[in-house]
């Protein structure tokens, strides 16, 4: 508990960071960026593409008017200029938030078995390997320590219909997220997934069957509904606090009990 007077160990006054992946007002970054700002955090905010600028830019009042960025996470060039950005900023980043996935829908909506290298390893590349890239890069700006989180999903554990190569793809990142902690550990540094339920957002459209698959996760979960983003922002809230210090290399649900459900 905070001592009287001081700041409670959930705020993030004085925190500063970068939250990668907003898309539109229905993205896991835009629940994130949300609570983060509502708790006193300095934030970066990323999107991937020119189109979806137009899509961003409204949202920047909802977060406490955010710098925005665009970032491709598989342009080194783009990645080094958001840390670049971040150090001549503030001299240090606190947490990093990714919030990026992404798999061609040729192979997403084939069977594993058919999937092709190149899709394969588009997936693994921007929805993996880009976390270890962020991490690399946010190192240096973590010599007090820090925080990094990433989004999986229960498809890393268990067969989901229609979540096809994705599943490989999760567990990979669940396993960087278990390597990244005990590497980054000794220097402060948290290494956390979240791993929501099935929820609205623009990356889940792409599923085949997807409001079938959420009708089911509501019904059957124990509290008998899906998660939001707001739930999923206020769990990445707490992780990357104080009130999170002692908390890494651990995937935490957020998809009111689905995971316990068989």
């Amino acid at each position: 508990m905070a001592a009287p007077g001081t700041d409670s160990p959930f705020s993030l006054k004085n925190r500063v960071g970068i939250v990668l992946g907003l898309a539109n007002q229905q993205s896991i970054a835009y629940g994130c960026a949300r609570a983060f700002n509502a708790l006193g955090a300095e934030q970066i905010v990323t999107y991937a593409s020119e189109k979806a600028e137009r899509h961003v830019s409204p949202l920047a009042p909802d977060l406490g008017d955010p710098e925005l960025r665009l970032c491709d996470v598989q342009d080194p060039d783009s990645v080094q200029a958001l840390f670049d950005r971040a150090r001549e900023r503030w001299g240090r980043v606190d947490f990093v938030v990714h919030s990026v996935a992404f798999a061609p829908l040729e192979d997403l909506h084939g069977r594993l078995v058919d999937s092709s290298i190149e899709g394969f390893n588009l997936a693994m590349d921007v929805s993996c390997h880009s976390f270890v890239r962020l991490a690399r890069a946010a190192e240096p700006l973590m010599g007090d320590g820090g925080s990094l989180l990433c989004m999986s999903y229960d498809g890393a554990n268990r067969v989901i219909p229609n979540y096809s190569l994705m599943g490989p793809v999760k567990a990979a990142l669940e396993s960087v997220t278990r390597y990244l902690a005990a590497e980054l550990g000794p220097a402060g540094v948290r290494v956390n997934a979240v791993s929501p339920g099935p929820i609205h957002t623009r990356a889940a459209s792409g599923l085949k069957d997807f409001d079938e698959l959420a009708e089911k996760a509501a019904s059957r979960s124990p509290l008998r509904r899906l998660a939001s983003i707001d739930d999923v922002g206020h769990t990445a809230a707490w992780l990357v606090s104080d009130a999170g210090a002692g908390v890494t290399a651990g995937v935490h649900y957020v998809d009111a009990g689905d995971h316990v459900i068989g």
